[in-house]
């Protein structure tokens, strides 16, 4: 696993073919967000430039999705690049997550992984995606640090489940674990069941970002 670098390049996906294909997140940017217009105008309200609060936000988004998956894997997590306060907030994320682990203890099968759809030419990174110990469901598991759980986090959970299926893994559910960054937060896990409307969806998320692509 590579290490959350501020610098790192973002994975490149390729078909088997050798030609490179969209990112499921590249590909759901085509959505319009009121909800961080509406966050940039509240920051611009009180006085705070919503850009450094975006960075900041996202680098202690990505040192706790970093930590939370360096545990998983048994890795020592390299946190050099950043800040002494941003680390305490990760921390904290990691801390609930050990606390949402005990009561779903899931063996991993895939971590992190890189995949490719062939059949629609896109690619996406799961997560986690493994097996309960207690119930011998497979589960695709999404970590989210954010606020709130977005409609959008679904579209891109169903472009997953169908890498999955491409890939020949079968899985039984699918959920966002929401964990807060602040101590008097906790964890939320969301499960809304069948996700083939999503795909849909994405599929036509897909569609409006090839045909952007071709008329430039």
């Amino acid at each position: 696993m590579e290490e959350p670098k501020k610098t790192r390049i973002h994975t490149v996906y390729k078909t088997k073919d050798g030609n490179r294909v969209p990112s499921v997140t590249t590909i759901l940017g085509v959505l319009n967000k009121p909800a961080l217009m509406d966050w940039a105008w509240r920051c611009g309200c009180d006085g705070l430039d919503y850009k450094v609060v975006r960075d900041n936000a996202g680098d202690i988004g990505t040192l706790a999705h970093y930590l939370i998956l360096c545990d998983i894997k048994g890795m020592k997590p390299d946190i050099s690049e950043y800040s002494p306060q941003n680390l305490a907030q990760a921390e904290t994320c990691l801390l609930k997550y050990w606390e949402w682990q005990k009561g779903n203890p899931i063996k991993p099968i895939l971590i992190e992984e890189p995949l490719v759809s062939e059949e629609f030419k896109y690619g996406g990174t799961l997560d986690c995606f493994g097996q309960r110990e207690d119930t011998d469901e497979f589960v695709l598991v999404d970590f989210k640090t954010g606020k709130a759980i977005y409609s959008e986090y679904f579209y891109q959970l169903a472009a997953y489940e169908n890498l999955l299926a491409e890939h020949g893994h079968r899985f039984d559910k699918t959920i966002v674990l929401r964990i807060g960054r602040d101590e008097n937060e906790g964890f939320e896990v969301r499960d809304i069941g069948n996700l083939d409307k999503h795909f849909e969806i994405f599929k036509h998320c897909l569609g409006i970002y090839n045909l952007k692509k071709e008329t430039k």
